[in-house]
């Protein structure tokens, strides 16, 4: 039979949850898995506050706990890579009417450029679903969630040089992949 955690142990744990899910956000770019690898890290922290052991700091121990459940999703999800912009402005509206009483009709935007825009992350996933497994599982841990080289190098169990010639790879196929839809920085409407 399990042990209960401690009370005081819990609460500390389930504090440190909206800094985990800023976290997960901020490296998986997709609110569902972040929700997810959040949920995973404090149930694996709640299920074993034994292997806690005191040794750090809760919130350094349950921190670690959660960067192996990143790479998890990402290893779970690598065919499903997903691109969301995360716009800190998205949703303020100034909700001063006009001097008039009415309130100033809202921007349409760039039609064009929305269309550009989904075409050109259409693109993207296309291109990264293209990829070798191995090499998209190297391309997301050291350029999404900025492994550095030793544990990248020990999670695909790749030498340093291999771990190397794989982003190589996945670089030179993705700028490939994607040259005929971008051209002299702007993305081309096919």
């Amino acid at each position: 039979m399990q042990a209960r955690p401690d009370p005081t142990f819990a609460q500390e744990v389930a504090e440190l949850r909206p800094t985990l899910v800023k976290m997960a956000r901020r490296q998986l770019r997709n609110d569902a898995w972040a929700e997810d690898a959040v949920s995973e890290t404090l149930v694996a922290a709640l299920e074993r506050p034994e292997a806690f052991a005191g040794r750090a700091q809760t919130r350094t121990w349950v921190i670690g706990i959660l960067k192996h459940k990143l790479v998890d999703q990402v290893r779970r999800h690598t065919r499903e890579c997903q691109f969301q912009a995360f716009d800190d402005d998205e949703g303020e509206a100034d909700d001063v009417p006009h001097a008039a009483g009415h309130d100033e009709p809202a921007a349409w935007g760039d039609p064009l450029a929305t269309l550009a825009r989904r075409q050109f992350v259409h693109h993207v996933n296309a291109a990264l679903r293209a990829l070798p497994a191995k090499q998209g599982r190297a391309f997301a841990m050291c350029e999404w969630l900025e492994r550095d080289t030793s544990e990248a190098c020990r999670e695909l169990g790749v030498t340093p040089n291999n771990l190397g010639v794989l982003l190589h790879r996945a670089r030179r196929q993705l700028r490939t992949a994607m040259a005929p839809h971008w051209a002299g920085g702007a993305p081309l409407l096919a």
